[in-house]
């Protein structure tokens, strides 16, 4: 759930109509979700899947 009192500009930012959240905000909420957040602030990195290849 997402609170109601986020700051824009602090805890997240708009960008083509999705609010992705800041670092500050990541680490203040204390853990680490593990879907990949762009500004992960505990060094997750989601791993892509290979394209697949036709041969």
């Amino acid at each position: 759930m997402i609170p109601d009192d986020l700051v824009d500009g602090i805890d997240y930012y708009m960008e083509d109509g999705f609010r992705v959240f800041t670092a500050i905000y990541l680490q203040g909420r204390g853990y680490c979700c593990q879907s990949g957040c762009r500004h992960c602030p505990y060094g997750f990195k989601a791993v892509q899947p290979e394209p697949e290849t036709q041969e």
